[in-house]
């Protein structure tokens, strides 16, 4: 980057004096004002041809006649895809929770259930199923009453003298 050699004036600063920076704005092109100007004649259309002609515009995404990208990419439709175009309308969803976030923020012999989880800062999502995995330790008798455990998170949660509770129609785990 060059280095500006003369002071900015104060004045010269603001709104009123603002201008394009030089160079940067050309002034327009004027077509068909003859051969000299170098777009005379045809002005810069070609010869010949629709798009020689008034009225004609290319539609967008035309490609010369050529099969479309469109239509050359595969179609997913579906269910029985992952990729598929309904996006996987039946995969139950689940927020997980860990041990270590659970072994944090609650007192022995609390109950844990979406509630106190939703108050404590975790399972911030209404209406998507809570499942506790099993990443960290336990060192407290706890009541979990979630939608889902992992087993070996269920055998944490018991190993340190807690229960597990499973609540409504538990997602499958996923």
């Amino acid at each position: 980057m060059s280095e500006r050699t003369e002071p900015i004036s104060a004045e010269a600063i603001g709104l009123h004096s603002l201008k394009p920076a030089p160079g940067s704005r050309r002034p327009r092109k004027r077509i068909g004002r003859g051969e000299g100007s170098g777009t005379g004649k045809t002005s810069g259309r070609g010869q010949k041809g629709a798009g020689a002609r008034s009225g004609s515009s290319s539609r967008p995404n035309f490609e010369g006649g050529q099969m479309p990208i469109h239509m050359r990419m595969r179609k997913l439709r579906g269910p029985h895809m992952k990729k598929s175009m309904p996006f996987e309308p039946f995969r139950t969803h689940t927020q997980a929770v860990n041990l270590k976030d659970i072994e944090a923020r609650f007192e022995a012999g609390a109950v844990v259930d979406p509630g106190s989880l939703r108050a404590k800062g975790l399972a911030t999502r209404k209406g998507i199923a809570i499942k506790v995995l099993a990443e960290g330790e336990l060192s407290k008798p706890l009541t979990v009453s979630v939608h889902a455990v992992s087993a070996s998170a269920r055998e944490a949660i018991e190993r340190s003298g807690g229960t597990v509770q499973l609540i409504g129609t538990a997602a499958p785990a996923s």
